[in-house]
């Protein structure tokens, strides 16, 4: 099992969001880059990074904190939250990162992102809310089924698939595991089970 821990940044700082409500944020460091070299110390090979910011803002907002991360960290880093265009895919794995996460404009942009996939490092983050979508850092639901957009990524070169389930997000109640499942069965892509970890089960 490969165990990739997640930092969320928001004003520059680690913080744990619960449900993903923004204004519910737990500060853990002012240097979110020492928990990434705890991670790293423990033995992780991949850390996961979310500008929540950015998210909301349609762009990268915590680019300072990201840089530092990539200054002084040895473990593969993902990075998702406002990342939608293929300028900022470039800034961002020139800076250091190893792969993308799109999330919002998978949504939005489809073909976008199988273009992208082509290129880059991809991953697509799905987050669902009763099954459906959110966009815009949680903000809004959409219409689309998430399995159905996990079908739509198939064969189309996108390394991992990052599922959520955000009523479970920051809950430590446990993932659900049948939304991952179905997930994993809709796009045949390695899926990363996101939400609600709180053992090994």
């Amino acid at each position: 099992m490969d165990i990739l821990p997640a930092i969320d940044l928001k004003d520059g700082k680690a913080v744990r969001l619960t449900k993903g409500l923004m204004d519910s944020a737990k500060i853990y460091s002012d240097e979110p880059w020492t928990l990434v070299k705890k991670f790293e110390e423990m033995g992780a090979e991949w850390v996961h990074l979310v500008d929540l910011n950015g998210a909301f803002a349609g762009e990268p907002k915590n680019l300072e904190q990201i840089i530092k991360i990539c200054q002084n960290c040895n473990v593969k880093l993902e990075l998702g939250g406002g990342i939608r265009d293929e300028e900022t895919i470039k800034k961002m794995l020139d800076i250091g990162i190893d792969r993308i996460i799109l999330g919002s404009i998978a949504v939005k942009d489809s073909q976008f992102v199988k273009d992208m996939a082509s290129k880059y490092p991809i991953a697509v983050g799905i987050d669902a809310i009763d099954g459906y979508v959110a966009v815009e850092g949680w903000g809004e639901v959409s219409s689309m089924k998430a399995t159905d957009l996990a079908r739509e990524f198939a064969n189309a070169g996108v390394e991992a698939i990052i599922c959520t389930d955000i009523s479970k997000d920051g809950m430590l109640c446990g993932v659900n595991v049948e939304f991952t499942e179905e997930i994993a069965k809709a796009s045949g892509i390695d899926t990363i089970a996101s939400g609600g970890v709180k053992d090994i089960t």
